[in-house]
C-alpha cells in the first residue's frame, strides 16, 4: 500500500498549512474551510448549456436545488446528485464542479440538493428533505426537462449515504423508480470497527473527524439503529437498482461502501465496485489536482450513460 503520489503532495500541502482540525471547529467555521477547500479554478470546469438556481417544496419549506442541462435537445434523463460532507459542510458550491463534470459527460440534467444540515437540522432533516426532493423530481421530471422513467441517484459520503437511504425509501413505499445509484465512498453503518477505520484513521478523513461528524448528525445513541442512518442494517436489499459503489484505498469508509456492495450484489442487485488504489477520501471532489478522481468521474458518467440508455 501507498499513497498515490499527487495525494501524497496534496496532504503534504495540507499539513503545511497548519490551522484548526475540523473537529475543533464550530459548524459555520468548518463550512467556511470546506467552501475555500473544494474551489475548483474556472479553466477546469465544464461548461453546461444551462445552469439555474430554484427552490422546490420541502417538508420544512422549500429545498434549494441547482438545475444542470446539457446541450442538446429533452427530455434528458436526470440524476438526483446528493453532495456530502459529514450531514454538516457542503452545499451546492462545494459539489459544483463534479455536478458540471456528470452534466456533460453522462449527458443528463443534475438536480444537486441542498438539504438542511447539521447541528442545526439533526436527523432526520436531511432524510426527509432528500426524500420529498426525489418524490418532487418524480412527480415534476418534466418542469427540468427530464424523463421520469430515467432518473438515476447518486452522492459521495454523506452524499452516499443519504443516497441509498432514499434508494431504499423509494423501493419500500412503490416509487419514484429510481434505475441507478451511485455510491462514491459511502457512509453505510454507525460501528467504526472495520479494518479500514483502524488502519487508515489519519488520510485526510480522520477517525476524531468522523466522530464529530457523527455527534453533529444524530441526537440519540439509539438512532444509530435507524437504517435511514445506517442504510446497511437493512436486512433485505432486493429489488434495488444497479449500482456504482466507488471507493478509496486510504479511506476509513472503504471497507463499509464495499461491503454494502457486495451485500447487494448478494441479493441479486447488479453492481460494479471499484476501489481507487493509493486515493484519500474526497478525492472524486478534487479532480482538477488528482488524475484519479478525473477518472472515477468518467467511469461514473460511463456508467450513468449505460443506465439510462444513451
Amino acid at each position: 500500500m501507498a499513497l498515490d503520489p499527487q495525494a501524497k503532495a496534496l496532504m503534504d500541502q495540507m499539513a503545511a498549512l497548519g490551522g484548526p482540525k475540523i473537529e475543533e471547529l464550530s459548524a459555520p467555521e468548518a463550512r467556511k474551510v470546506m467552501g475555500r477547500g473544494f474551489v475548483v479554478p474556472d479553466d477546469k470546469l465544464e461548461k453546461p448549456a444551462r445552469i439555474e438556481n430554484r427552490k422546490i417544496p420541502g417538508p420544512a419549506g422549500e429545498i434549494p436545488v441547482r438545475i444542470y442541462t446539457p446541450e442538446g435537445h429533452g427530455p434528458f434523463p436526470v440524476l438526483i446528485f446528493i453532495h456530502g460532507g459529514g450531514w454538516v459542510i457542503g452545499d451546492l458550491d462545494s459539489h459544483d464542479a463534479p455536478c458540471r463534470f456528470l452534466t456533460n459527460h453522462a449527458r443528463c440534467v443534475t438536480v444537486s440538493i441542498d438539504y438542511r444540515l447539521a447541528p442545526e437540522h439533526k436527523f432526520p432533516a436531511g432524510v426527509e428533505d432528500c426524500w420529498a426532493a426525489v418524490r418532487w423530481i418524480g412527480a415534476n421530471a418534466a418542469l427540468v426537462d427530464g424523463d421520469s422513467e430515467r432518473i438515476a441517484i447518486g452522492g459521495d459520503s454523506a452524499g452516499g449515504n443519504l443516497s441509498a437511504v432514499v434508494t431504499q425509501l423509494a423501493r419500500n413505499f412503490g416509487g419514484p423508480k429510481l434505475l441507478f445509484q451511485l455510491l462514491v465512498y459511502p457512509a453505510t453503518e454507525t460501528g467504526l470497527d472495520t479494518y479500514s477505520h483502524r488502519t487508515f484513521r489519519d488520510y485526510f478523513l480522520t477517525a476524531d473527524a468522523i466522530r464529530w461528524f457523527w455527534g453533529q448528525y444524530l441526537s440519540r445513541e439509539e438512532d444509530k439503529k435507524d437504517p435511514r442512518v445506517a442504510p446497511a442494517l437493512t436486512d433485505d436489499l432486493a429489488g434495488l437498482p444497479p449500482a456504482l459503489v466507488i471507493t478509496a484505498e486510504f479511506d476509513p469508509l472503504r471497507d463499509e461502501g464495499e461491503a454494502y456492495g457486495e451485500r447487494l450484489r448478494a441479493a441479486g442487485v447488479p453492481v460494479e465496485i471499484t476501489r481507487y488504489d493509493g486515493m484519500i477520501h474526497g478525492f472524486y471532489s478534487m479532480y482538477h489536482v488528482l488524475d484519479k478522481g478525473r477518472e472515477a468521474l468518467q467511469q461514473s458518467a460511463a456508467a450513468l450513460r449505460r443506465a439510462f440508455g444513451t
